[in-house]
């Protein structure tokens, strides 16, 4: 089948990117092709308001580069957008016609309020959140939106970004304290002229490279055993340590620092600067960072063209489809056990038995979809490829915490191999969590091993108590016998969990 490929051009105030991406056969478009530029078009936007000849010759020339690099693509669509510097530029329409007679390509100036709105589109469209605030700061521009029940209620558009702040408030690459105080001074007054912004105590959810290079500081800073940058949450004392940390270093040595992209060292500061401020504005719950934002949003729209809405019905929902089609997922073996795993919870809650709550059955169904999903690479050794695959792979929809406690109920094989995973995240869990994430993965597993023949054999299951033991009884449609031994097999790890010796009694329905 041939491949589908997609790109855009954003071309922002600080940095320029073309990003190609590859539509999955579940509909998603997968990045393939990431390219920047850094060009800081701001710094020729005169004070006449022209974007000057040397700067138009610097957009023209990363054009032409990137155009080289999509031309090696065979490319459905081409999507040129620009932001803030353009949007400001007197002269945008020379711009615009100089890019397309040079390049080909149309380009299209976003307005303040379409910056603002694909962003709050990627948002929704990546991540569980159902009320915040984003915030995407650029070169030139600051966007900010608030969303309730994932509807877009507010927008605006700030006109500084982190490369204007700086040149406003800075008098040399690095601020003094004095100056630091003015910024933030300044950045509260602005942020408090919205009202809708104070004191919401929502997630702040940060969009862009400036929210990128901060949670890759605090990950490093950390040593963060978990991968993945999206859905990464902070507090506002870890901005607030981040902030000063940087704050101490020279130049040479911000340069250095792990996870701070070199071209970004002299506007970091700003940048941290805006984040905490319109954090300590919001009162927000928690600072958490969406890997993406404008140009997701962009394709968003378009792949949700013909739902007469832009929103994904269900985020999580998307990504557990998409992990289904990339390793080629029984789905009518997923839905048994998934039945099965439900007969088994809810008889086993009903009796008071394994603490379970009501809310542990969604995790359990969740992680029942991607159960032993490690087995596309490698039998042998699929428990430890479903954990790697799960802790290590964005899914859009689970914060990093709801990721890992997936990973370890999927992956589960036996309690020896549970504590070897859980091992670098041992702190992370009070020692009951820990004990409920094993349970809930010994029950999946023993579930799993009803179906293991894949034949939907073990119809249904019924609990009983035999004084402080268990029976479950086990209806069959057919021959059952290598499921009984599966079973037999596994159940210690559930009798482990609950501390109850199970007994098993199979039978075939007649019908």
């Amino acid at each position: 089948m041939a491949k589908s490929y997609y790109a855009i051009i954003d071309v922002g105030s600080n940095t320029m990117r073309l990003v190609i991406y590859l539509r999955e056969k579940g509909g998603r478009l997968r990045e393939v092709e990431n390219v920047k530029a850094v060009a800081r078009l701001r710094n020729h936007l005169m004070d006449d308001g022209l974007l000057s000849t040397e700067g138009i010759q610097i957009l023209l020339t990363t054009l032409k580069s990137f155009k080289q690099v999509a031309e090696s693509y065979p490319l459905e669509e081409i999507v040129c957008v620009a932001t803030a510097t353009i949007r400001q530029a007197q002269n945008q329409a020379e711009i615009i016609h100089q890019v397309s007679e040079h390049t080909g390509f149309d380009m299209r100036i976003l307005s303040d309020q379409e910056e603002a709105y694909y962003g709050y589109l990627a948002v929704v469209n990546s991540t569980p959140v159902t009320e915040g605030i984003t915030v995407d700061i650029g070169g030139g521009s600051t966007e900010v939106t608030y969303f309730k029940e994932r509807e877009l209620i507010e927008s605006h558009s700030f006109p500084f970004g982190a490369l204007t702040l700086k040149q406003d408030f800075f008098k040399k690459d690095l601020p003094t304290e004095e100056e630091m105080s003015d910024l933030r001074h300044y950045l509260i007054e602005q942020f408090q002229s919205l009202p809708w912004l104070k004191k919401k105590n929502v997630p702040l959810i940060g969009i862009g490279g400036g929210a990128r290079n901060l949670v890759q500081i605090d990950q490093n800073l950390k040593e963060y055993p978990l991968a993945g940058l999206h859905q990464y949450k902070m507090k506002d004392s870890d901005l607030a340590f981040i902030k000063n940390y940087l704050f101490t270093l020279n130049m040479k040595k911000l340069q250095k620092v792990e996870g701070l992209s070199k071209d970004r060292a002299d506007i970091i500061l700003p940048a941290t600067e805006v984040f905490h401020s319109l954090y300590d504005t919001v009162h927000a719950s928690g600072f958490i960072l969406s890997r993406k934002g404008l140009r997701d949003g962009i394709f968003f729209e378009q792949l949700t063209s013909e739902m007469g809405t832009a929103l994904f019905p269900n985020v999580l929902e998307e990504s557990i489809q998409e992990l289904i089609s990339d390793y080629e997922l029984n789905v009518k073996h997923i839905q048994h056990v998934q039945h099965l795993a439900h007969d088994l919870f809810h008889q086993l809650h009903d009796r008071g038995i394994g603490a379970l709550r009501k809310k542990d059955w969604q995790e359990v169904k969740r992680a029942s979809y991607v159960f032993n999903l490690g087995e596309y690479i490698d039998n042998e050794s699929s428990s430890q490829h479903t954990f790697y695959l799960l802790a290590n792979r964005t899914i859009d929809g689970l914060m990093h915490m709801e990721r890992l406690r997936m990973a370890l109920m999927a992956s589960f094989k036996n309690k020896t191999v549970f504590k070897q995973f859980l091992d670098p995240y041992k702190e992370w869990f009070l020692k009951d969590e820990r004990k409920k994430i094993r349970l809930l993965g010994s029950m999946l597993k023993f579930c799993y091993s009803l179906d293991s023949t894949r034949r939907q054999t073990v119809e249904k299951l019924e609990l009983s108590n035999d004084g402080d033991d268990l029976r479950v009884t086990l209806y069959c449609n057919g021959a059952y016998m290598p499921e009984e031994y599966q079973t037999e097999k596994q159940k210690k790890h559930l009798e482990k969990s609950l501390k109850k010796t199970i007994e098993l009694s199979f039978v075939e329905n007649k019908k």
